[in-house]
């Protein structure tokens, strides 16, 4: 009987010996060579930043052992880019990673100090500065009653102020955006927008854009606008021209 016990104890203490001995074993493997992060590979449309600056921000770039990638660590990293807005790491063992990226879309230019420009994304992120203007993009001006906004450093945000703007350059027909010159947000909130024939439509508040912008869409394609410099449609399906 005790030597019955006694193999049962010695087969025990050897099930846990070899169980440690694997676990040990394997994270030792982990540690090899055999385990880092060697191909890595960016998906997504992403024109406005480099795949190696990704790869970089994800901190991939020197191919770290698997065990040590972060995911949500490396998405962070990776969101704080200024262009991309969303990113998705995915580790594929034993040596793979995948970033799956989506970038902001450039919507507004904004005046900024020493005559430079800012590109801005819906949400008011400043996505990039240049020392010319860029062209294709509606200018967005801010007033408010300490004077006009000027954009911050690349991938700080607007301030509330400039709300208004933003609102209108998110929901902006595409159609109609094309004769959009500027958008103006005066320091009570209201929104202006120049246009290219000449025209300024008046568009008072950002309440039922949906039904101003149909209502300055109807005045373009049917009423005689010569001699006329303003769009009125402060008040939605009662517009004035003048």
């Amino acid at each position: 009987m005790r030597r019955r016990v006694g193999r049962r104890h010695l087969r025990v203490v050897i099930a846990v010996v070899a169980a440690v001995a694997i676990v040990a074993g394997g994270a030792a493997l982990l540690h090899t060579s055999l385990f880092t992060a060697r191909v890595v590979a960016v998906t997504g449309t992403h024109p406005n930043t480099s795949t190696a600056a990704i790869v970089t921000a994800a901190g991939l770039a020197h191919r770290p052992l698997m065990i040590d990638v972060s995911p949500s660590g490396a998405e962070a990293r990776v969101k704080a880019l200024p262009f991309i807005a969303s990113a998705r790491v995915t580790r594929h063992w034993p040596d793979g990673v995948q970033i799956a990226v989506s970038e902001r879309i450039p919507m507004a230019v904004m005046a900024g100090r020493a005559n430079s420009w800012s590109k801005v994304d819906g949400s008011g992120r400043i996505l990039a500065v240049q020392p010319t203007q860029p062209t294709g993009l509606i200018e967005l001006v801010v007033s408010t009653t300490r004077g006009s906004v000027v954009p911050a450093g690349v991938g700080t945000t607007l301030p509330a102020a400039a709300g208004p703007g933003l609102q209108v350059c998110r929901t902006l027909p595409l159609a109609f955006s094309a004769q959009v010159l500027s958008i103006t947000v005066a320091p009570d909130t209201t929104v202006d927008l120049a246009l290219n024939s000449g025209l300024t439509v008046v568009m008072g508040t950002v309440t039922d854009l949906t039904v101003k912008y149909q209502d300055v869409a109807s005045i373009i394609a049917h009423a005689s606008l010569q001699g006329k410099k303003t769009i009125d449609v402060t008040v939605p399906e009662a517009p004035t021209e003048s």
